[in-house]
């Protein structure tokens, strides 16, 4: 009986230390982030979570793959001052490296070659410096290179036609010089090719315009001379050329048109300056998901493999015996160890840097949410209190900082929207193509309590209306200062700017339109106001025509519902002061200090009144207009008549009822989409 219980006990060990060489080949990789490391962060300033004595697949900006394997380094924005090591090669299984918006210098590398699973490298805004190493040409995965915003000399190696996967190539605001390469043009994938604020000189391949995959391509402010290819127009805005004074071509706004003798027009010149602001919005190319299939033995050859093979062999022996047990024993080992990252992005696409599945630093399911110091989400005590939120739940709809970047060309000035004191928007392209409007806003203005901005933003991404701008997600970045709200993109803009033309100086929306819009926004009030949805009544606070945007139909979308639950109140009151000057401030807010739905509906007649009248500031003239129902006065002239009365005296009278200076004598939203419903039997042609 004991030596069986012997034979047990060392059989027992042998598989302990079988399974034990797993750690072992992780100490490799362990080994090389640490090396890493010290290139990275010399003054270990940033990288404090990564040790000798740590779990990599636990350290800031490391995610890893279903092998325990480091499969993403995302580091970007974290002010790294050192340089890129070579020893960043033996991390064998790596399919995304993210070193952007850094202050790194030094050389790329040529070793990195050897990363053949690389999907993404973002080596742009940085300090590197020497050539493109054509070593680069041996990544059969690379989709995403961005080397731009550096100091690179050189040309671009030829070899780099043998990127077949290229999807997107980025060195704007180099050193680099000589010839495009003709090779460029075998990348049949190729959706975007930056090249802008070098020295390139030479004509543009042919081989350029036969990409059917381009989308854009920017060469400004080189040396380049020749014509054209013609094909190249059918990128439109895709296409920038401007500042080579010896290019030509028909067709090209930015350039002269090709003859023997001609000479750029000063006027054609474009001056602006390199700078992020300054480049042109375009679409990114899909985002790779990272590949989670790499193969263990590729990944990592252990110097253990032989003591692997004998252990092998005396565990075959027995292994009938105890399978079994041991089976359950690792299963319930690994389980306690794995800590896996289930976050998907709104739209169910994988962010380039946090793949399904991978290992992550932290369970908490805000971890972009982190700039309020020393607040976990799922500690005991935010448990406790009630405000653990839904891991799967918030996870549907978080966006990465890389994700915001890349929509908004890294807040590209040529993408802003609009700015004000508090926030800014931005149009951008998601990597699904689809468009979005994303509104900036400062740390300093949100919610000061934890619990109270998170509670604000599970409210806000549950509203849903046709009639509601839709939420689509969110971001919040510890090192920018700032929370983004990922919002739909309506492409007709927002309702001001329909109102106060002139003749012939922009789109007449007919009555019918105008008519629909209304009905539109009372409905997307009217749900706001109710609680018919498991929801609590809410109210917008600050309704204007800028707050309302329209669609492919023109159906109008209130923005910015439920914001001032994120805001603190210094913001939200800074805000009045537009809205108290525009008139859209309920005369009762000045000695009740209070927002009801009642101030709403006031809003929402002052509405009524700009949308019929077409003019923005409602003065005296037309109040007395519509009190009397002197039609000629306060319907918009740029109809030239052609509106039913019946429905204008309608709007009238509703707009008289909701700007009543008594609150209680303002009917509720409800009422006023029941006496909407009146509106088609009285219609008049």
């Amino acid at each position: 009986m004991d030596s069986v219980r012997f034979l047990l006990v060392s059989v027992l060990l042998l598989l302990l230390a079988f399974h034990g060489l797993q750690p072992v080949r992780g100490n490799a990789e362990l080994r090389a982030l640490m090396e890493l490391k010290s290139s990275l962060d010399p003054e270990d300033k940033v990288l404090g979570s990564w040790t000798n004595d740590g779990e990599p697949c636990l350290f800031e900006g490391i995610a890893c793959n279903e092998h325990r394997k480091v499969a993403n380094i995302s580091l970007q924005g974290k002010g790294l001052s050192g340089w890129l090591s070579p020893v960043v090669a033996e991390l064998k299984c790596l399919s995304g490296l993210y070193l952007h918006y850094n202050n790194l210098s030094g050389e790329i590398p040529s070793e990195i070659s050897n990363l053949t699973d690389l999907v993404d490298l973002y080596l742009d805004f940085n300090n590197l410096t020497g050539n493109i190493p054509p070593e680069l040409s041996h990544m059969p995965n690379l989709q995403v290179l961005q080397l731009g915003y550096n100091q690179l000399v050189g040309t671009i190696p030829k070899e780099m036609g043998s990127l077949k996967q290229l999807t997107a190539l980025e060195l704007q605001c180099n050193k680099l010089s000589g010839t495009i390469p003709l090779s460029l043009g075998n990348l049949e994938k190729l959706r975007m090719l930056n090249l802008s604020f070098n020295s390139f000189n030479g004509s543009i391949p042919a081989t350029l315009a036969d990409l059917e995959m381009l989308r854009a391509l920017d060469i400004r402010n080189n040396s380049l001379s020749g014509r054209v290819p013609s094909a190249l127009k059918t990128l439109r805005d895709g296409f920038q050329g401007a500042n080579n004074l010896d290019l030509c071509g028909h067709g090209f706004s930015t350039l002269k048109a090709c003859s023997n003798d001609s000479t750029l027009n000063s006027n054609q010149i474009d001056t602006s300056n390199p700078t992020k602001e300054g480049l042109p919005a375009k679409n990114f190319p899909e985002p790779a998901n990272v590949r989670l299939n790499c193969n263990q033995t590729h990944c990592s050859k252990s110097r253990m493999f032989p003591q692997a093979l004998i252990a092998s062999s005396v565990i075959t022996t027995i292994i009938t015996f105890i399978c079994v047990g041991l089976f359950t024993f690792i299963k319930y080992r690994r389980q306690r160890q794995r800590i896996t990252n289930s976050s998907e992005s709104s739209e169910g696409k994988l962010s380039p840097y946090q793949p399904k599945e991978l290992y992550k630093r932290s369970p908490s399911p805000l971890v972009n949410l982190n700039y309020y110091n020393g607040w976990d989400p799922n500690s005991t005590a935010d448990a406790q209190n009630g405000n653990r939120l839904s891991h799967e739940y918030l996870n549907r709809f978080r966006f990465t900082v890389d994700e915001i970047e890349s929509a908004t060309q890294y807040f590209s000035e040529a993408n802003l929207l609009s700015k004000s004191k508090l926030s800014a928007v931005y149009k951008g392209i998601l990597r699904d193509g689809s468009l979005v409007a994303i509104r900036s806003i400062n740390v300093t203005c949100c919610k000061t309590e934890e619990a109270e901005f998170v509670n604000g933003l599970n409210l806000v991404l549950s509203l849903r209306h046709e009639n509601l701008v839709r939420l689509r997600g969110f971001c919040c970045s510890a090192s920018r200062g700032e929370c983004f709200l990922v919002y739909d993109f309506a492409p007709k803009g927002d309702l001001s700017q329909y109102l106060d033309l002139e003749d012939g100086s922009g789109q007449v929306l007919e009555w019918t339109k105008r008519v629909s819009i209304i009905k539109g926004i009372a409905k997307g009030i009217g749900y706001l106001h109710s609680n018919e949805t498991n929801k609590p009544t809410m109210v917008h606070q600050n309704l204007s025509v800028e707050k309302v945007v329209l669609d492919h139909q023109f159906s109008p979308l209130i923005m910015d519902s439920g914001l001032p639950k994120l805001l603190a109140d210094d913001a939200v009151f800074s805000a009045l002061k537009v809205s108290a000057a525009m008139g859209y401030l309920a005369p009762e807010y000045i000695t009740t200090g209070r927002f009801t739905e009642k101030s709403d509906i006031y809003a929402f007649g002052v509405i009524i009144l700009q949308v019929v009248s077409g003019k923005t500031v409602i003065g005296s003239s037309i109040k007395m207009a519509v009190e009397s129902f002197r039609f000629e006065d306060f319907v918009d002239s740029n109809l030239k008549g052609r509106y039913a009365k019946s429905e204008a005296a309608m709007m009238a009278k509703l707009a008289l009822m909701c700007t009543h200076e008594l609150p209680d004598q303002r009917p509720t939203m409800v009422e006023v989409i029941q006496e909407m419903h009146a509106f088609p039997a009285q219609h008049a042609s």
